[in-house]
């Protein structure tokens, strides 16, 4: 009977009304009264939820048979997640815990490669609880660097990525130190025991693939336009952040996260320093907007990471944000914008070494270096 009225709804033209109108409620977000109301903040958070559109029809139209998997990008240069990292490559694929599946591929040489299996979704729950996680060091590669992962509820003896039977994606993070010197893992991923063909266009499916989409866009908008508020009570702060929620949301049980909300006038620099730069795998720092989109890094300095930031004698760091360059090292651009939330992760610290931020006049920076 659902499958009945889910077609007389495509049929009629019900099913994209109804896509259209979750679209529209989007938009309410952009405008929640405590959100930036200029038009260049406006402008960039409409253009955020074109992008998530773009993101969430790949996974739930283009990319959504878990029969036949297939990795999406979910956040890239021009379609940005919850302060997505610019060192980092995503991928992203849809399964159903119940199969069983293969991932073949070369390592190459990126510093850092994750798998986490999860379950839920923001077009659903506003969650995605991981299910299963492995990474690079806990895996055996061929000496070519091949190898294969198996991703099932049955264990494996090796290179095995657990599966729930609620479990419904893999997300992949790549993450690069130097992404001109090193290569990113190849990656392929099929269904194993199906050899089967896909099917012609089902109008139930595609009704359910374009609302989830949508609900994604609404969904994902609310989740990081919460984030986004609550940090606006401590401008220039970088505490640590609710690690649980993090991990609630898809994070990677590797990295402990910072996040904040920053507001500079043209005379004036943040400082974030940290006294002791921790042994880690990984760690950096990005500048992002007011709907926690990495700044463009294809044209501006916005991010710092282990290998670019220049640390000092004793071991630590100081970068600094600020509207033109001080003359100093570590010099992240605010890239036309004066307000926008910022965020900062250790990868694999043991024991994560907290930054501190101030606020201090840009001529007064200027005139120390001299």
């Amino acid at each position: 009977m659902a499958s009945s009225s889910s077609q007389e709804q495509v049929v009629s033209g019900q099913a994209w009304h109804e896509f259209c109108e979750v679209l529209k409620r989007a938009g309410d977000q952009i405008l929640r009264p405590e959100a930036p109301p200029d038009a260049f903040n406006r402008a960039e958070g409409f253009r955020y939820l074109s992008r998530l559109m773009r993101i969430g029809l790949e996974m739930h139209v283009e990319g959504a048979d878990p029969e036949f998997p297939q990795f999406t990008i979910p956040s890239h240069e021009t379609a940005k997640i919850g302060a997505d990292n610019p060192d980092n490559f995503y991928q992203y694929a849809r399964l159903n815990g119940r199969n069983s599946y293969r991932v073949r591929g070369h390592r190459g040489s990126v510093p850092y490669l994750s798998f986490g299996t999860q379950k839920g979704g923001y077009e659903t729950d506003g969650k995605m609880t991981q299910t299963g996680f492995i990474d690079a060091q806990s895996m055996r590669f061929e000496a070519d660097g091949s190898f294969e992962l198996v991703l099932s509820e049955t264990p494996q003896p090796v290179n095995w990525l657990p599966l729930e039977a609620e479990s419904n994606a893999l997300v992949v993070r790549q993450t690069f130190l130097d992404r001109a010197a090193e290569k990113p893992a190849q990656l392929k991923i099929e269904r194993i025991g199906s050899d089967a063909k896909p099917l012609p266009l089902d109008p139930v499916k595609l009704q359910g693939g374009l609302l989830k989409a949508a609900r994604f866009v609404e969904n994902t908008a609310r989740l990081f336009a919460d984030w986004a508020q609550g940090y606006q009570a401590h401008p220039n702060r970088l505490p640590p952040a609710d690690q649980a929620l993090c991990q609630a949301v898809g994070g990677d049980p590797n990295i402990f996260y910072y996040h904040g909300y920053w507001a500079l006038e043209e005379d004036e620099a943040l400082l974030i320093e940290v006294d002791r730069v921790p042994e880690c795998r990984f760690w950096n720092l990005q500048i992002d907007n007011y709907w926690m989109e990495s700044l463009d890094y294809r044209y501006h300095r916005i991010h710092l990471n282990k290998h670019s930031a220049r640390c000092n004698a004793d071991g630590g760091v100081c970068m600094v944000l600020a509207h033109r360059d001080p003359g100093l090292p570590n010099w992240l651009e605010t890239a036309g914008h004066r307000i926008g939330t910022l965020a900062m992760r250790w990868v694999g610290a043991a024991q994560p070494v907290h930054p501190t931020t101030r606020v201090v006049k840009l001529a007064d920076l200027e005139r120390a270096k001299q």
